[in-house]
């Protein structure tokens, strides 16, 4: 497994969502992992920003996902927020397997119930760690 670390404050997210984009290679499921506030939701929108161009990007702690269309019409991002699942079986409910399978990219937070549905070397793992209130560091595994 491949390990990369690199820094960013997140009043310069763009450039941190850029690192991220250009060390990620060609996964396309992409696991967010850090503490509550830790700026996953906040990275991924700045992701989906660099892939999409402009758009109205939001949580979809509530939707559970959120579907966006890269720029020229190549594809999909869906951002997933699994959250307030309780059980793998509530995931497969939410048709999550479609998801992970469907070719388009898909950002995962709180990845953690669906562990036992992926397959090493099928994703990418991007833990973020708060260093300072307004630092941050991404681990990305690969």
């Amino acid at each position: 497994m491949q390990e990369l670390s690199f820094l960013y404050n997140i009043n310069d997210i763009d450039e941190g969502a850029k690192q991220v984009i250009s060390h990620a290679g060609e996964a396309k499921v992409w696991l967010f992992i850090g503490e509550m506030g830790a700026g996953k939701t906040t990275l991924i929108k700045s992701i989906s920003r660099a892939l999409c161009g402009e758009g109205d990007f939001s949580s979809p702690t509530y939707a559970l996902v959120n579907e966006y269309p890269l720029a020229a019409g190549k594809g999909k991002i869906y951002h997933l927020d699994l959250y307030r699942l309780r059980s793998a079986d509530e995931a497969l409910d939410i048709g999550v397997e479609d998801y992970l399978l469907g070719g388009d990219y898909c950002f995962i937070e709180w990845p953690q119930l669906i562990m036992p549905l992926l397959r090493e070397g099928e994703y990418i793992t991007i833990h973020i760690d708060t260093v300072s209130d307004n630092d941050r560091k991404i681990t990305i595994f690969r």
